[in-house]
């Protein structure tokens, strides 16, 4: 209803008959979940000073206020208080958000707003109906794949013997691939080899320390990085076993869940997390080592997502207590060998360049940001140079460069501009979704034979001196 300023009255302000309680119309069933489960004291601890807009990736490529973390704010806040109803325009807001969290450390008020926003997508899906082919593929990947170690190696083995037997030439070669959106058949011309055989296959359960044990480590191995990165988890196992650590990598461990959490599946995320706790508990550890700033992100906050479960709460707090990502670990705890890049690399005689591309959530939510540029410095004739706006999200995030690929390609589009400018050789990060970001965006620039992305696990291990 219309006030004669002009302005519009929530319609559970409007006057009611003497004596009468005023009418509240019922909260839609979706916003009902989202009342249930939304702190809503974080709601309102957000005091709308707008820093988080500079933040934003979102924010900054479209100018709505409704693509910044407070303008989505307002938006659960209104739908909680019955303002308003959460339709379609609200679901895809609340899908354009990366999820990037860097609104998180600019924010003067310290809003979970990271929470916020998996409370506020968990509650979608639990209301959505998907067509039922996604919801086929969703409950696939989700429930059968990514969860089961035994199947994501089974999966590493098919990927590899495509890539390794000529099917993928055929394939190219034939056209089959033309079958596929654009960006899908981008994604799949740059992925490394793939494996069926991870760290454990490779080194066992345990791998002792060199010289003088520091301390124990668990080995967070992850699910994909154990089969499209498992060079990168084997040389983090041996990285660690240099600096002095006794490796020990729990063999029933399962996917970390981050990706179940941010697409909505939190009641799954949670029972991967609990045998998470309980593989790397059972295994005494004193630190656990992750080497993907996703899985790590989520890994730190096993006690949050975990905190309605009194059975696990004390084991979360401990697990939570002990993960570190592998940069931070080496250069706080480890024993750290001397590193050097090969004086005559460079095929001109020139300083061998590096730059550094952020993985967001070691930055924004482990704030460990600084860790993996302090090693790079550590290396001997190398030139490291600052990338412009490392700090802000190359538009991986997750699967949000396929499922939002004009956003994440604009995103990286502009992100490359600022890479160019570096000069570099070789452009690093340390996690697998903005590596892959990061070949795609060099492949598209028609920079692979000047620059190469690469993980600093991988970087730093193949710069041991010997």
């Amino acid at each position: 209803m219309a006030a004669a300023n002009g302005t519009t009255t929530p319609a559970h302000e409007h006057s009611a008959p003497s004596g009468s309680t005023p009418a509240r119309k019922p909260l839609n069933p979706l916003a009902q979940t989202m009342k249930m489960q939304l702190n809503y004291d974080e709601l309102t601890n957000c005091m709308r000073c707008g820093f988080c807009q500079a933040a934003c990736p979102t924010f900054i490529e479209t100018g709505l206020e409704a693509a910044s973390p407070r303008g989505r704010i307002a938006l659960m806040k209104a739908v909680v208080d019955g303002i308003m109803e959460p339709d379609q325009s609200f679901r895809d807001q609340m899908d354009l958000c990366l999820g990037c969290r860097a609104c998180e450390p600019v924010c003067p008020a310290d809003v979970k707003y990271g929470h916020l926003l998996e409370e506020t997508r968990d509650s979608i899906e639990q209301h959505v109906e998907h067509r039922w082919f996604i919801k086929a593929a969703r409950k696939v990947a989700f429930k059968q794949v990514f969860p089961k170690q035994k199947r994501m190696r089974l999966v590493g083995k098919l990927l590899r013997t495509y890539q390794k037997s000529g099917l993928q030439k055929v394939a190219h070669g034939i056209g089959v691939m033309k079958l596929f959106p654009k960006n899908m058949r981008d994604m799949e011309a740059i992925l490394p080899e793939a494996s069926g055989q991870g760290v454990v296959e490779t080194f066992g359960t345990r791998v002792p320390a060199k010289g003088p044990k520091i301390g124990t480590v668990g080995m967070f191995r992850g699910c994909l990085m154990d089969v499209l990165f498992a060079e990168t988890n084997k040389k983090t196992v041996q990285l660690l076993s240099e600096a002095g650590f006794e490796v020990v990598i729990p063999d029933t461990q399962n996917c970390c869940g981050a990706l179940h959490a941010h697409a909505g599946e939190v009641s799954q995320a949670k029972e991967l997390a609990k045998n998470n706790v309980r593989a790397f508990r059972e295994a005494n550890v004193d630190y656990i080592a992750s080497n993907a700033g996703g899985c790590g992100a989520l890994l730190i906050e096993y006690d949050h997502l975990l905190h309605d479960e009194p059975d696990f709460k004390e084991d979360a707090e401990w697990f939570a207590s002990r993960v570190k990502d592998v940069s931070l670990l080496l250069l706080e705890k480890g024993r750290l060998p001397a590193f050097e890049h090969p004086a005559d690399a460079t095929a001109d005689g020139e300083t061998f360049t590096i730059t550094y591309q952020d993985s967001c959530h070691l930055r924004n939510v482990m704030r460990s940001g600084n860790a993996p540029r302090n090693l790079m410095k550590r290396v001997a004739n190398v030139n490291f140079v600052e990338l412009q706006g490392a700090d802000r999200c190359c538009g991986s995030a997750g699967i949000y460069n396929i499922v939002q690929t004009e956003m994440a390609n604009q995103i990286l589009e502009h992100k490359m501009e600022h890479v160019k400018e570096t000069n570099a050789h070789m452009l690093i990060t340390s996690n697998p979704g903005c590596l892959l970001q990061m070949k795609l965006g060099i492949e598209r620039e028609n920079l692979s034979g000047k620059m190469e992305a690469v993980h600093i696990v991988d970087f730093l291990y193949d710069r041991i001196k010997s």
